[in-house]
């Protein structure tokens, strides 16, 4: 295969040359020239131009953009180590991704690649990042550094190989591109994301479903979605439909999709080998009794019984569901008294007799998670079994049983548990939740479940961006649900259409001398930053209502903006005995210059086609920053987690479909949950926007 060959003396370090090369699978060595070379064109510029000739497929955009108005830059612009020079550049490209998540179209291109590479490789950009100056920059340049930094790293390496090579005398070797896990060969790479159809996904399920797709394709490897359907008392369709659902939406695609129960009759008959292989062994002993037992290290005392005895409870009795199948289990003989109490002899089958959703009553009994797990995992070809850190102890067990089954490696990767503060993520308390009636199912946007996060405000997008950011770090902390909004906030105020709420408790009309006796319409973006987001109608009335809180910061004789519009000249503030201001006589002046006004207030007409609003405002379901082991949910819930408040929304309201994202301007981001109609208003839920306190007077313990 033709590679890029780079030289340790090159005057220009090819970062983006070489991450492009990697997504046109096409690798690079190292030597000790002092030039640039793929596949006969010498030089940065040549080589990326003889890339995308032999490659188109490494870029999504115009061609010409990318050649001229990207490429060029990334040689010369951005490469620049005096920042005084750099700076305009850097804010050319700030402007250009204000409203771009991508630098050409909605995905990668080879402008991304050839920018952010040019960028790496200036020494000024980690200060200039950290120092937040260039916020979109940062958002954009974080964003792409979890899949670009490896390739960096591995030419970082390799050249530093290549050096101490020649130091020595010996030859450098050509470098293969970054491999952060242990045995992955490009191409080869297989994840898995192996759900239990026992609830809906929450956010902490999304980041493992994420990182599973994303790394498996940094390796240009496969992901395998596998459903851990070995417990019948908790699972069912419902659970199992909603997660594929779920999956499809975030952009979760699998090479298959595959269920444990599929390997049961492999996985009883690698059960039967273990206990035949002495082990395992069938143990009877009353599980409060056990449990202690494995706390305190003693042995059980049916752990030396005869292999036949327990193969004779293993095909006849737990097999058969009878009735003392019942009173047995299957436990691996490992340790009674090892110091990580994963493998005090774990049990690995137990009976069950509610029938089971695919297999309906064949089964009596069910291999556990962590017998099922690494038997599955090694059968179906994966090379990296990828999740959270909670499972370290198990580890030394999952390895036990590869090695005691002789089964195929499988490689373990550990990454940490996404941890919001006042959020609970077990199922079985959501249930509880759910089963109290305190929230309307599993996907109120007050819970954590992808579905409940969706309905609130958050996007596909945004929860990309923010796990990805994330990353597969270890470290375990409670994370502040600010951050995932303002992440998502980043993706939704350049496209969410602005609208105007004006709350319906004691609106101030406002009578205009000098507008036009009817009521017109005109034309107006719906986005004053962004006319990609299309216009709408804004009806101009002679009479018009604002907000009490506008009219009551009002003087008589002041000059103030009505937005989109121009500017009024107050003449008499009316108030009633509660000195709540009823109605306020103005004077339309459009000559007025709204840069010299220090009110700007918004507005809509007051006439018959305004749409009423219920705007909902949450809190978080629960008290306390983290739960305790003992800690006893009911002891720390929230007195009040919903808050509606009414208002009267300007008439192009109602053009919109439920779950459209806006913004009513200046009061923040809505999602449209239900659509008005006749009888009934329109229901917007807020969409925190990364800012918000604890509003409710709730003081996290």
């Amino acid at each position: 295969m033709t590679s890029v060959s780079v030289g340790t003396k090159a005057p220009l370090v090819p970062y983006g040359l070489l991450i492009a090369a990697k997504y046109a699978n096409v690798d690079f060595e190292v030597n000790d020239f002092d030039k640039v070379v793929y596949n006969g064109a010498e030089g940065y510029e040549a080589a990326v131009k003889k890339l995308i000739e032999d490659h188109p497929e490494v870029y999504l955009g115009d061609k010409s953009k990318i050649s001229d108005e990207w490429l060029l830059p990334a040689m010369n612009e951005y490469l620049v180590k005096d920042f005084k020079k750099l700076n305009p550049a850097l804010e050319k490209l700030e402007s250009h991704l204000h409203f771009r998540s991508y630098m050409v179209g909605y995905s990668l291109s080879l402008a991304d690649i050839l920018v952010w590479g040019a960028l790496r490789a200036n020494p000024l950009m980690g200060s200039i990042i950290k120092s937040g100056t260039f916020i979109n920059i940062s958002r954009w340049y974080n964003f792409l550094a979890l899949t670009f930094n490896d390739t960096v790293d591995a030419y970082l390496a390799a050249v530093n190989k290549a050096k101490a090579a020649t130091s020595t005398g010996k030859k450098a070797h050509s470098a293969n591109y970054g491999i952060e896990l242990i045995g992955a060969e490009d191409g080869k790479v297989v994840t898995r994301f192996p759900p239990e159809p026992s609830g809906y996904l929450h956010i902490g399920h999304a980041k493992a479903a994420i990182l599973n797709q994303h790394i498996a394709q940094m390796y240009h490897g496969k992901m395998i979605i596998r459903f851990d359907d070995t417990n019948p008392s908790k699972e069912n369709l419902e659970f199992q439909q909603s997660i594929i659902e779920d999956l499809e939406l975030l952009g979760i695609k699998a090479e298959r999709t595959t269920f444990s129960s599929d390997y049961f009759d492999t996985m009883y008959d690698l059960a039967e080998k273990l206990i035949s292989e002495d082990k395992a062994y069938a143990d009877d002993t009353p599980q409060e009794r056990m449990r202690a037992e494995r706390m305190d290290g003693i042995p059980s005392s049916r752990r030396n019984r005869p292999v036949q005895e327990s193969l004779d409870i293993f095909e006849n009795e737990m097999k058969n569901g009878t009735e003392i199948g019942l009173t047995y289990c299957i436990r691996a003989k490992i340790s009674p008294d090892d110091p990580n109490k994963a493998l005090r002899d774990p049990v690995i089958y137990r009976c069950n007799l509610t029938p089971h959703h695919r297999t309906g009553t064949t089964w009596k009994m069910y291999p556990t998670y962590d017998f099922c797990v690494p038997v599955v995992d090694a059968i179906e070809g994966v090379t990296h079994a990828l999740r959270t850190i909670e499972y370290r102890d198990r580890n030394a067990q999952y390895d036990w049983m590869l090695n005691a089954l002789n089964l195929r490696k499988v490689h373990i990767w550990d990454f940490s548990r996404l941890n919001f503060v006042r959020t609970l993520l077990s199922k079985r308390k959501l249930q509880w939740f759910v089963n109290e009636g305190l929230v309307t199912g599993w996907d109120d946007p007050r819970f954590p479940t992808v579905r409940g996060v969706r309905r609130r405000g958050m996007t596909v997008e945004g929860l990309w961006a923010f796990i990805i950011a994330q990353g597969p770090s270890k470290n375990i902390i409670n994370l502040d649900w600010n951050l995932i909004w303002a992440t998502n906030k980043k993706v939704i105020d350049p496209i969410a259409p602005r609208h105007v709420a004006v709350a319906a408790e004691n609106p101030v009309v406002v009578t205009l001398a000098g507008a036009p006796e009817k009521p017109y319409t005109e034309k107006r973006p719906r986005h004053k930053k962004n006319p990609e987001v299309g216009e709408k109608d804004v009806i101009f009335a002679p009479s018009v209502l604002i907000d009490q809180a506008d009219g009551q910061s009002f003087a008589e004789g002041e000059e103030v903006t009505l937005m989109d519009w121009g500017n009024v000249i107050v003449n008499k503030i009316n108030k009633d005995d509660r000195g709540s201001v009823t109605d306020i006589d103005a004077t339309l002046h459009l000559d007025g210059d709204f840069r010299k006004t220090k009110k700007k207030v918004t507005w809509i007409a007051n006439t018959d086609d305004v749409v009423k609003a219920d705007l909902v405002d949450f809190d978080l379901l629960i008290t306390k920053d983290k739960l305790e082991e003992n800690d006893k949910v009911e002891d720390y819930l929230t007195p009040q987690t919903e808050f509606h408040s009414s208002a009267i929304a300007d008439s192009s309201v109602k053009t919109l479909k439920e779950g459209d994202i806006i913004q009513f301007e200046r009061k923040g981001y809505y999602r449209l949950d239900k659509a008005p109609t006749a009888t009934s208003p329109a229901v917007f839920f807020t969409i925190p926007d990364g800012k918000s306190v604890q509003r409710y007077g709730v003081k996290p313990e």
